[in-house]
């Protein structure tokens, strides 16, 4: 109840993370934080979904044999939603009414960290899916 008075905690002793100090101004916890916080959740959500987009060219296909080109307004549409997202963390004001800030190069390594991930699951849902289907048509089943 009393966050907006945090300079006055005496038990609230933050630590570092990801290179923001906080011991200076405690406060700055609950703002700057805060703000990377969600910029680095929403920046990885949009990465996922673009990830899943080039994975949904193909229901069972490996994205080796349906590569992403095939399709170049797939690829176009991903490039696009990354550059606006890109101009919305990049720009100042846009940064600032939406509440997210830019992200330096650790950042995206995190972020691709946590994204790239879904490429590999999906490629392995993808084979095992494949290894279903011709062991069906491989073996029917006996009618009664």
């Amino acid at each position: 109840m009393t966050w907006g008075k945090c300079s006055t905690w005496e038990s609230f002793k933050p630590k570092n993370v990801l290179d923001l100090s906080f011991g200076a101004d405690t406060c700055s916890y609950f703002t700057a934080g805060k703000v990377k916080a969600s910029t680095l959740s929403l920046t990885v959500l949009v990465v996922i979904e673009m990830l899943n987009a080039v994975n949904a060219l193909s229901e069972d296909g490996s994205l080796i044999q349906m590569p992403p080109w095939v399709n170049p307004y797939l690829i176009l549409a991903c490039m696009g939603s990354v550059l606006v997202h890109l101009v919305i963390l990049y720009v100042p004001v846009l940064a600032k009414i939406f509440h997210v800030c830019p992200l330096d190069w650790h950042d995206w390594v995190l972020v691709m960290t946590f994204s790239f991930p879904v490429l590999l699951l999906d490629e392995v849902l993808k084979f095992v899916g494949r290894q279903r289907l011709s062991k069906k048509k491989v073996s029917p089943r006996k009618s009664d």
